[in-house]
């Protein structure tokens, strides 16, 4: 099992990874994944991810306080609205860019009701 969480958790973090390049690919929940991943497999992995420059920050900003940055917020709403406009250019079915819209619009409620870091 313990092979299973850390292959879990390099998975998520190469997925964050490239989130931190992408505009539409979120970082920090793939890195929080990674740490719930690494905290079950490897402590040298948890320890390493939970003290990385970047990322370790927001990682322990959500474990201690529930809090996301003021930034990541913001950096959400635009990755939101660029799905959404995107969907509707390429001409996706209405129900789909519905399903998107209402998904997006709880996630956003969700993001913009926790606290700042």
């Amino acid at each position: 099992m313990r092979i299973l969480w850390l292959t879990s958790g390099m998975l998520c973090v190469i997925a964050g990874f490239a989130g931190a390049f992408l505009p539409l690919l979120p970082t920090v929940p793939f890195l929080l994944l990674a740490a719930f991943f690494f905290g079950k497999s490897s402590r040298k992995a948890h320890y390493w991810l939970m003290s990385h420059k970047q990322f370790g920050p927001s990682i322990r900003d959500w474990q201690e306080n529930g809090a996301i940055s003021r930034k990541s917020k913001f950096l959400s709403a635009g990755s939101m609205i660029a799905v959404i406009t995107i969907s509707i250019l390429a001409n996706i079915p209405v129900y789909v860019v519905t399903i998107q819209l209402v998904t997006l619009i709880s996630v956003s409620c969700f993001i913009w009701t926790r606290p700042d870091t």
